[in-house]
């Protein structure tokens, strides 16, 4: 795991979504997007525990694969590239529903684990846990792992 992900720093990316403004800008005016990087948030949701599992990025072209495929299929915004979930983990996921939000600028999917966690990170029995897997103190912003 790398020092973000164990870490107890708080080191939030508060400029997230201009870099990935930015990396749109550049990419159509490049025209070299085989499909559209513009992006909007998808929580998602376990449709068992109805927990919130991750908080990530869809584009039309990813929001339309997961819909086709029933998957859990979104736009990585690191890697500027489609985002099989759990293609390299095994933690794939079904889409069982979709929702949008009022602004129509945020979607909830409502997805069911196929095999177990969603993030890449495991814990001390090697389990993967869900993304939320670190609590903010809020009088001194130290982050404590509640599923080490």
């Amino acid at each position: 795991m790398g020092q973000l992900e164990e870490s107890t720093e708080l080191t939030l990316d508060f400029a997230k979504l201009e870099k990935v403004g930015r990396q749109v800008a550049e990419t159509r005016a490049a025209g070299t997007a085989s499909c559209d990087p513009g992006v909007i948030p998808v929580a998602v949701q376990n449709a068992d525990t109805r927990e919130v599992i991750l908080v990530a990025y869809t584009n039309e072209f990813a929001m339309k694969e997961s819909f086709a495929k029933r998957k859990l299929i979104l736009w990585s915004t690191s890697r500027n590239k489609l985002w099989f979930k759990g293609e390299t983990s095994g933690e794939t996921f079904d889409l069982l529903e979709a929702y949008v939000n009022c602004e129509q600028n945020s979607l909830l999917y409502i997805v069911r684990p196929c095999r177990g966690g969603i993030c890449h990170t495991k814990n001390a029995s090697g389990e993967p846990r869900n993304c939320y897997y670190r609590r903010i103190d809020f009088g001194t912003l130290k982050l404590t792992n509640v599923n080490p």
